[in-house]
C-alpha cells in the first residue's frame, strides 16, 4: 500500500517540486548494470560479440572473393574485359581462393564437351538434319561411283 501511495504521491510531488531531490535516473546506469550483468561479466559478453562479428566479417569476405573468383573465371573464358573490383575483392581474402568444387567438377565437363565440339565429327554432329549414317552411305555411293567411272575409263 504504501508502494502504491509513494507511486501515485510521489510523480505528483516530484513534478510539484521540480525534482529537486537528487535520485538516479535510470539513464545513468552503467549498461551492464541495466542489461542485469557484472561490469566483467559484460566486458566478456562485448568481447564475444566482437570475436563474432570478426568471424562474419572474415566469411564475408571469402565468399566475396569466392563470387569473385568465378566471374573472373567466366570473363577470362568468354575474353570479356577484366574488372578491377574483382581483383581487389580476391587479394582481400588474402588467402587462396579457389572455384568451388561442385563448379569447378560443372567447368571439367564443359571443357570436355568444347573439346569434343571441336573436333572435326563434332562439327559434323553439330550440323542440323545431318545423319551420319546417311552421310557414310553417300560418301560409299560416290566412292564405288568414281571406281566405275575409273574401270570404264581404262577400258576405252
Amino acid at each position: 500500500m504504501a508502494f502504491m501511495v509513494k507511486h501515485v504521491v510521489g510523480g505528483q510531488l516530484k513534478n510539484l517540486t521540480g525534482g529537486l531531490t537528487e535520485e538516479k535516473s535510470e539513464g545513468e546506469k552503467s549498461e551492464a548494470a541495466a542489461k542485469g550483468m557484472t561490469q566483467e561479466e559484460f566486458e566478456e559478453y562485448q568481447q564475444q560479440l566482437e570475436e563474432e562479428k570478426q568471424e562474419r566479417d572474415a566469411n564475408f569476405a571469402q565468399k566475396k572473393a569466392e563470387r569473385a573468383t568465378i566471374r573472373t573465371h567466366f570473363r577470362d573464358k568468354y575474353r570479356l574485359p577484366k574488372n578491377e573490383l574483382d581483383d581487389s575483392q580476391i587479394q582481400a581474402a588474402r588467402d587462396d581462393v579457389e572455384l568451388p568444387t561442385e563448379l569447378a567438377k560443372m567447368i571439367a565437363e564443359d571443357n570436355q564437351e568444347e573439346e569434343q565440339k571441336q573436333s572435326v565429327l563434332g562439327q559434323l554432329t553439330n550440323i542440323q538434319n545431318m545423319d551420319m549414317g546417311h552421310l557414310k552411305g553417300k560418301a560409299q555411293a560416290t566412292l564405288e561411283d568414281l571406281k566405275s567411272s575409273a574401270e570404264k575409263c581404262c577400258v576405252m
